[in-house]
């Protein structure tokens, strides 16, 4: 049996059930080769297939099995820059679990990443910023991807602010901290609710102590 008979597409399904338990099964039984057959019809001519197989790769990153789709990472960069915005978010899920177990790779795709998030939709963004944010907790790429983060915080809506200065933390350090903080009191007057202030509040102790 093929994984692509495996895939919600294939079984005549319209939820992603299938592909959540293809998913499951790779990691549980190693099945690498299933991992390539996927990876290989990510430019299947059927788009609901593409879509499918992204899918499985990107649950089995979430799942804590990255290093099984890290081989594919070039497959993932030219993906964000795809014209479907499917595939586009999809991909950069797939690049931000990778981000967990491999930066280096991630950082040779910059420039890809960070073009997608400027054009790109609200998961888009979301997981662009998670991959900043793990980059620069590097020391060799912060003075690179650190402005890069905060600029994403400087011009987020006030609602995704709190959630990407969460992300943020581990970026921070004696040498930046004082930008980060900065900027979280600067934009603080444009947040409506109690709850984020809270939340951006809490983030500045953390990052004071």
């Amino acid at each position: 049996m093929k994984a692509l008979d495996l895939i919600s597409t294939s079984l005549n399904r319209r939820d992603d059930k299938p592909n959540q338990e293809l998913a499951d099964e790779i990691i549980r039984s190693d099945r690498s080769d299933w991992v390539k057959e996927l990876a290989e019809n990510l430019h299947n001519k059927d788009k609901n297939i593409r879509s499918d197989c992204l899918k499985v790769l990107y649950e089995i990153g979430e799942r804590g099995a990255a290093k099984m789709i890290e081989p594919y990472v070039t497959e993932f960069g030219k993906l964000i820059e795809d014209k479907n915005n499917r595939l586009v978010w999809g991909a950069m899920i797939a690049l931000d679990t990778i981000a967990c177990v491999n930066k280096k790779i991630i950082y040779a795709i910059l420039p890809s990443i960070v073009g997608a998030i400027d054009k790109g939709s609200v998961i888009t963004i979301d997981h662009g910023v998670s991959i900043l944010a793990k980059l620069s907790a590097v020391s060799e790429y912060s003075v690179t991807t650190f402005p890069l983060l905060m600029e994403q915080l400087r011009k987020c809506p006030p609602k995704q602010l709190p959630q990407y200065a969460e992300k943020a933390e581990t970026a921070v350090n004696q040498a930046n901290k004082k930008t980060f903080i900065g900027l979280l009191e600067q934009r603080m007057n444009e947040l409506d609710k109690d709850s984020q202030k809270k939340r951006i509040e809490k983030v500045v102790r953390k990052v004071n102590k």
